[in-house]
């Protein structure tokens, strides 16, 4: 049997044929974010399967660990709204002593270095405006007397409630709330095969645990599997309703400057203006909850078929790349100074081609002709922040 790090009797306060009421695929930070709240239901009996040993170690674990803003997204799309109601709660909750977790709402600076990255401000200046998203702009000498070591030729755009968070913590904390509340935790339970039971409306997913093939029965399916969605969507789905992914990886590099610097750097996260549909914020300039700069994540389009084919080895042939984005506006740097970190990978519901003209957004939705399947997928940046928001969605799915 799956090993669980706690166990509950099988009943709910409605009689069913199932053994659960729920079963979340996927322990990542959205996946037990989801659990959690799920579980918190009255008359919910929540498995949350995880095909590793712990929670966590995949994309939650591989990120800059950013409270986003939610200022670059459209106003209409999920990942707008989802960002922006999850960074809400993050920071309700821990201003209120009800969010045990290491964060600081640190702010962040969106520098521009010409006229057309200055106008590319100003949109994103009325895009926050909409989306009731605070933001100001910082007279560029002033931000030279306060950072002198940081560049920005034309203009910056502050976002005061951009912040840096324990993504280790935040997954605690709602795997705190899950078993607490007496939900199941099945560690090292990889799904191998989802059956659609519409004779007793229910369904059978089939883990493979310590080489044995472990057979349960739901009423409902979240699939949270990250960077395996895709796949566990298309074990249940009909062919002509497949999805694909691919896959975009963002390398991380550590700072150690060759000589001391001197003089604080800053202690705002910095990015730069992405390019025009670009499918990542850009090469950023980020602090650890100690701190320490680093640099990332670039973008790289991996050449994969199978999110268990990717190489998570930083490609150190992006250094030089990374030095020169970064430069553009930390001109002290040197290539030297940087050094390959880790890696993170995200899935794209699009190619790189398509990303260039077409924005994508989150997908949560109940699958069509399948009563209480539901996907989420291309869950990326934003994710670490929109989670709990993310999970709350998910839970007024079942619970209208």
């Amino acid at each position: 049997m799956f090993q669980t790090t706690s166990r509950r009797l099988l009943h709910t306060s409605i009689p069913t044929l199932s053994e659960f009421s729920h079963i979340v695929i996927g322990g990542g930070v959205v996946g037990v974010a989801t659990a959690s709240e799920l579980q918190q239901q009255s008359g919910n009996n929540v498995l949350l399967v995880e095909q590793h040993d712990t929670l966590g170690q995949e994309t939650t674990s591989r990120n800059s660990e950013v409270i986003h803003a939610g200022l670059y997204y459209p106003s209409s799309s999920l990942k707008a709204q989802l960002c922006i109601a999850g960074k809400n709660k993050i920071y309700q909750a821990w201003k209120s002593g009800n969010l045990p977790v290491d964060l600081q709402q640190c702010g962040k600076w969106v520098v521009a270095q010409d006229e057309v990255e200055e106008e590319y401000l100003h949109k994103l200046q009325a895009n926050a405006r909409e989306l009731d998203v605070p933001v100001n702009f910082v007279p560029i000498e002033k931000a030279k007397s306060r950072y002198p070591l940081i560049r920005a030729n034309k203009a910056i755009l502050e976002s005061p409630t951009s912040g840096i968070i324990s993504a280790h913590e935040f997954v605690a904390f709602h795997e705190a709330g899950f078993e607490n509340s007496d939900g199941t935790v099945g560690l090292n339970s990889k799904v191998v095969g989802i059956m659609h039971n519409p004779g007793v409306s229910n369904y059978t997913v089939s883990l493979e645990s310590d080489g044995e093939i472990v057979d349960i029965t739901t009423d409902n399916i979240v699939n949270s599997a990250g960077l395996f969605a895709a796949d566990v969507a298309n074990m249940m789905l009909p062919q002509n309703k497949h999805y694909n992914y691919y896959y975009a990886k963002g390398n991380y590099f550590s700072y150690a400057p060759e000589t001391p610097i001197g003089q604080r750097i800053t202690d705002k996260l910095i990015y730069p203006c992405p390019n025009p549909n670009a499918s990542s914020l850009g090469t950023h300039l980020t602090l650890d909850l100690g701190g320490q700069l680093k640099f990332g994540p670039d973008l790289e389009w991996l050449d994969v078929s199978s999110a268990d084919e990717i190489d998570y080895t930083p490609n150190p042939r992006n250094l030089k790349p990374a030095y020169e984005a970064v430069m553009q506006y930390f001109p002290a740097i040197t290539q030297n100074s940087l050094s390959p970190s880790y890696s993170g990978v995200r899935p794209k519901l699009l190619s790189a081609t398509e990303s260039k003209d077409h924005f994508a957004d989150f997908v949560i939705k109940e699958e069509d002709g399948y009563p209480g399947f539901v996907n989420l997928l291309g869950i990326e940046s934003p994710g670490l922040t929109a989670a709990w928001a993310i999970a709350e969605h998910v839970k007024n799915i079942y619970h209208k």
